[in-house]
This record gives structure tokens, sequence and C-alpha cells, in this order.
């Protein structure tokens, strides 16, 4: 049953690999505008969790429904045209193309949606603009910070307007004050534009971010709301 309200929703997600189970009964909801932290031990099964409701990873067994839709009823192609445009991503070491300035980088989402490049680029500067940046407009990621690069990876995972975004450890590289810049901007423009936020960390400091935890250990999610 999907819960009241719920932007994606999961139900009974399972998933092995080979003969080890990753995850084993996994449930989980989210509603727009609210940050989740998915936490949990390295091997656990949280980002096996996150892949599985992005549609990246297809589980074995379960439900994910996002809006109206069942995920596992939609084509490879539809999966993909749902991260290109109502999905964005985080990631711990950004994954920038390293060959594009940084505005290039942001801009590249719109610019594979069809937006024409003087378009896309002025939203996307727009987006380097909100994330304290746009001094770094015309580098390439190899000639900036970890803590600006990692800027730069959400001001493109935010230029499509997603409606969930998908945080995979994204201060995991990054020292303890850029870590709390990154998630404070992070969260301020998630919160400003309804975005749900997924966010998997391992940190205490970066979960406090949060509206909630779901707590994953052995495959198994449990909601830690009301758990005292």
């Amino acid at each position: 049953m999907t819960p009241t309200g719920a932007l994606l929703s999961a139900v009974d997600l399972r998933k092995t690999y080979g003969a080890t189970p990753a995850l084993d009964g996994a449930a989980f909801s989210i509603h727009p505008g609210e940050v989740v932290a998915v936490m949990g031990p390295s091997g656990s099964g949280k980002s096996t969790l996150l892949h599985c409701l992005a549609g990246i990873v297809r589980a074995d067994s379960g439900r994910i429904r996002y809006r109206d839709r069942e995920l596992s009823a939609m084509s490879d192609g539809e999966r993909s045209a749902l991260r290109r445009g109502e999905f964005g991503f985080v990631f711990q070491f950004g994954q920038l193309v390293p060959e594009l300035t940084c505005v290039e980088n942001v801009a590249l989402p719109l610019r594979l949606n069809g937006v024409k490049r003087k378009e896309a680029e002025s939203r996307a500067a727009e987006w380097l603009e909100r994330l304290e940046v746009a001094d770094v407009r015309a580098k390439r990621p190899g000639e900036v910070s970890g803590g600006q690069g990692q800027r730069v990876a959400v001001a493109r995972s935010l230029v499509t307007g997603p409606r969930v975004l998908f945080a995979d450890e994204p201060t995991g590289a990054l020292d303890s004050l850029n870590g709390e810049r990154v998630m404070q901007l992070l969260t301020e423009a998630a919160r400003d534009t309804r975005a749900a936020v997924v966010l998997v960390t391992h940190e205490a400091r970066v979960a406090a971010y949060s509206d909630r935890e779901v707590v994953v250990r052995d495959g198994i999610a449990r909601d830690m709301a009301g758990v005292g």
C-alpha cells in the first residue's frame, strides 16, 4: 500500500547479488520537499536501495511507485528519461566531465534534454550563483577545489528542476567545513524547489540535515521516526 501523499515509495524490495542478499524486504517512502537520510553500516544495502529507487538497478521483487506509476512497468527508455528530467543525482566524487567547463557540466543535463546551449548555460550560471561558485564557471573540474567541485555537482543535479534528488555520500570526500556548507546549500535549494531528497550517508552530522532517518541493516530498512 502506498503511503498517503508519498511522492516515491517502495514495498518489500528484494535484491540479491549471487548468493548475497543486498535487500531483504526493504520498504521506503518520501514526500515532496522532504529530506530523508538513509543510514547504515558499509554493506548494509543502503546504496542498493538508492539505486533501486532511482531505477538504475532493477529489484528482483517488490514494488516501487513514483507518483502514479510503477517503475517496474516502465521501459528502459522511460526510466532513462525519468533520470534525465525528474530525478537528480549527486555522488561522493561529483563525477563531473573533466573536458567540460563547470558551466558546461551544469548545463549538460539540459543539453541532453534538447535545451539550446545559450539557454542551458544561462540557467546553469544561475545555479552556480546560487551555490556560491559563480567564479568557477569557466574553469574545468581539475582547476577547482573539492568543495567547489561538489557544489558544481549539486548545481548540475538541480538545474533540471527534479522532483527527487538522490545524494549518495555527497560530502564523503570533503573536509567537515566544506561538507557542512555543501549540505546547507543542498538542503536549502531542495526545500525551496520542493524537491524530495534521498540522502545516503553514514555520518550523523550529515543526517542531521534530514527530516527523518531510515536505517538499513542486513537489507531491511527501518524508519526511525518516533523511535526513542
